[in-house]
């Protein structure tokens, strides 16, 4: 396993780039892929890189050295994943809610797509018919991750074809001698219980006889990583073991093996990101102790919108007596990144460095309150290099038009 960089080095980051920064662990990213393939290693798969969780370009050349394919959320992303120099073979384009202009310039890019939609599988059925092979994806009504917000799989969920609808689908596979050859769900993040994976796999399994061109199953992301050091996280090695069981014991069944397809994000750039911010003011009152930063939910946004827990360290001041703060950001809102939190004391100027910042830290910022977005810095080898400059005032003009 990738150990985490030194808070010295660290420390030596901030002072040569400036905060707020975005620094990202190549080691701890190499670490998380080769654990995810060995623990698949029993069964035929190939994973895609959910770059929605962070689509830098020198992050996606890092996933196609290791192997990788890439799992893209627009057409945009294709277009980067092009440009790191994947493939079209190599790209997996599932969307949602989109026009059907995406869908065409996905199929003239030569790229894997699964569709989303009846609508666009019946535009797709009457433009291409069977001349371009498709994927679907469905939705289970599984309740996965315990949050509305991050469980995409449930009945109320605006992702994927329902499998009511199943009927619907194979008469357009009829009506338009559709090539369907992959089965796809995604029920979510932060799914710590395998069985979830399980049960869709068997729901997608069930219908396998239905659609007589199948030769993958997708089976999404959504491993859960620890945010905290008594979270529970997603058993990767039992999942492996689990879903290379359940395949094999279904390819016995079939002439032509199948190919299990996952679409991680989280998982391999979450722990491999921090994001290192300055203190600008302390401000202590009768009920709490305010200390806010060089930054907001225009840089990372996960605390207020998920609610979700980022461990944070004063590098400044490691072996400070500890005391409760509120960290709180410098945006003209709300933007508390923790409340009552136990850190080594806290003085202006100090550093304090956010876990976990690697997936959906960078990819969710804005330029809110017209500030601007961040520098991101690859740590390899143990040489920081600036994949990512920060942004000036020209940055905010450049699409403006003086009239």
């Amino acid at each position: 396993m990738a150990s985490i960089p030194d808070r010295n080095l660290f420390l030596q980051i901030a002072e040569e780039f400036g905060t707020p920064v975005y620094v990202y662990h190549a080691e701890k990213i190499i670490s998380q892929y080769q654990r995810l393939k060995k623990a698949f290693a029993a069964c035929n798969h190939r994973i895609f890189y959910a770059a929605k969780a962070l689509t830098n370009l020198q992050i996606l050349k890092l996933m196609r050295e290791l192997g990788a394919g890439v799992d893209c959320s627009s057409i945009f992303e294709a277009r980067l994943a092009r440009l790191a120099g994947f493939e079209p073979h190599e790209i997996l384009y599932t969307s949602n809610g989109i026009h059907f202009s995406e869908i065409s310039e996905a199929k003239e890019m030569g790229i894997h797509i699964n569709i989303d939609s009846l609508s666009n599988l019946e535009k797709f059925g009457k433009t291409f018919g069977g001349s371009y092979p498709v994927g679907i994806r469905l939705r289970p009504n599984i309740l996965a991750g315990g949050n509305l917000k991050i469980s995409t799989g449930h009945e109320k969920s605006k992702f994927g074809i329902s499998v009511q609808q199943v009927e619907e689908i194979l008469k357009l596979q009829e009506k338009y001698k559709m090539v369907i050859h992959t089965l796809h769900i995604h029920t979510g993040s932060e799914i710590k219980d395998v069985s979830v994976f399980i049960k869709g796999l068997q729901i997608l399994f069930d219908l396998i006889p239905s659609f007589p061109h199948i030769k993958h199953i997708d089976i999404g992301g959504g491993m859960k990583v620890k945010y905290q050091p008594e979270d529970t996280e997603t058993d990767i090695e039992g999942l492996g073991k689990a879903v290379s069981e359940a395949v094999s014991a279904y390819n016995k069944k079939k002439s032509a093996p199948l190919e299990i397809w996952m679409e991680p994000g989280k998982f391999l750039v979450s722990e491999a990101g921090f994001f290192i911010t300055e203190v600008n003011v302390l401000k202590p009152t009768a009920s709490a102790n305010f200390a806010s930063v060089n930054s907001g939910f225009n840089h990372l946004i996960r605390p207020m919108f998920y609610d979700a827990y980022h461990t944070i360290e004063n590098i400044s001041n490691p072996n400070g007596p500890l005391k409760n703060y509120v960290v709180t950001g410098n945006i003209c809102e709300t933007d508390n990144f923790a409340w009552d939190r136990p850190l080594n004391e806290i003085r202006e100027s100090d550093y304090l460095i956010f876990h976990n910042a690697g997936a959906y830290g960078f990819e969710m910022a804005s330029n809110f309150n017209s500030r601007l977005r961040p520098a991101e810095v690859l740590l390899r080898d143990g040489l920081p290099t600036l994949i990512r400059r920060r942004e000036n005032v020209e940055d905010l003009l450049r699409t403006q038009l003086d009239l």
